[in-house]
């Protein structure tokens, strides 16, 4: 019977699986603007890859705005990176950008102008709902303090990274009252907003498919303790499970900071982009384990029995993610020669 049921999951899990990873790896967009005269500015546009393949999605200026030559390009992990002259008659203050596709692609487009004859930086989020956004001029540059829009990107970042909630999840699933949850909890913020720091700015340096191949093991990981816990069995983490929520924050905090990595952080902003893109990825977590709590919390009170498979499906989710990715990491990373 458990066979019957279990076979048909893993296969849904399995095909859902590229969804996932497509999801996690779906960076936003980034168009930087900066101005070399009146009107003219030096482009740089990085196009976000999903899985190799280039999203359809692009810039579109005024009409009286022109590229001079042909774009420098360069492929980069996870984007395509284009940088050119811009040319218009008049100053793109108080005027339109568009990014075309952006409503179908289902990402965003980070957009930091910096006006004539100002050091300031504006920061701002187009999103598909509304796919454009008006340039600031130099006045309100200096007034709009758009680096709050990395706070809703760390936001964003945990709540569609599906590996992190996964870990999330299965750390929830094992600790066994409140006091000790509020100890997992308050180690994996702590461990990932240092290693999330140190490597936003540059003090520490992990390669990209060693990390993630790290990270798919620690899903993989948190999944067989899951398992381990359920039978009733116990373990070095599964009685200390903050220790481990711990050494895995470090690991998934070089993962939170290759995110920002892809944005660019405004170097006169930089600490403040930083804190508040780690607010976000706080505020995140807290949201996904408080919902995880509640849902728990509501099933106890509606005295749902459920069957002993499908009180076993987290723990099957997490372990068949976890093994997924560590087989996808591994195989790219043999790949690469890393």
């Amino acid at each position: 019977m458990v066979r019957r049921v279990l076979l048909p999951l893993l296969m849904v899990v399995a095909l859902l699986m590229p969804r996932l990873v497509a999801a996690h790896d779906l960076f936003p967009g980034f168009l930087e603007l900066q101005a070399t005269g009146a009107s003219t500015y030096q482009v740089l546009w990085k196009l976000p890859l999903l899985q190799g393949q280039r999203l359809p999605i692009a810039p579109r200026f005024p009409e009286d705005c022109a590229l001079q030559g042909a774009p420098d390009s360069r492929q980069e992990a996870t984007a395509l990176v284009y940088e050119a002259e811009l040319s218009c008659r008049q100053p793109l203050e108080g005027r339109v950008i568009r990014i075309d596709g952006l409503a179908s692609a289902g990402t965003e487009v980070l957009l930091r102008v910096r006006p004539w004859q100002t050091e300031a930086l504006q920061t701002l989020l187009i999103q598909p709902e509304q796919p454009e956004a008006v340039i600031p001029t130099a006045s309100e540059a200096d007034q709009q303090p758009g680096v709050w829009s990395y706070l809703r990107l760390g936001i964003e970042h945990i709540l569609l990274g599906v590996d992190h909630l996964l870990l999330l999840l299965g750390l929830v699933l094992i600790v066994r009252d409140g006091w000790m949850l509020l100890k997992t909890v308050t180690a994996f913020t702590l461990a990932n907003s240092i290693t999330l720091s140190v490597s936003a700015i540059g003090i520490v340096q992990v390669p990209a498919a060693p990390l993630n191949a790290a990270i798919a093991l620690s899903i993989l990981f948190i999944g067989t303790e899951v398992v381990r816990f359920m039978r009733g069995q116990t373990s070095f983490t599964l009685r200390h499970p903050w220790v481990l929520a711990c050494g895995f924050g470090l690991l998934h905090g070089f993962g939170y900071a290759r995110g920002l990595a892809e944005l660019g952080l405004p170097h006169h902003e930089l600490l403040l982009a930083l804190l508040l893109f780690n607010v976000g990825i706080e505020i995140g977590q807290d949201v996904f384990v408080v919902l995880v709590l509640a849902l728990e919390r509501a099933f106890r009170q509606l005295q749902i029995r459920w069957p002993l498979w499908v009180r076993r499906v987290p723990a099957w989710t997490i372990g068949c993610a976890g093994a997924y990715w560590t087989i996808e990491t591994t195989v790219s990373l043999i790949k690469g020669g890393v």
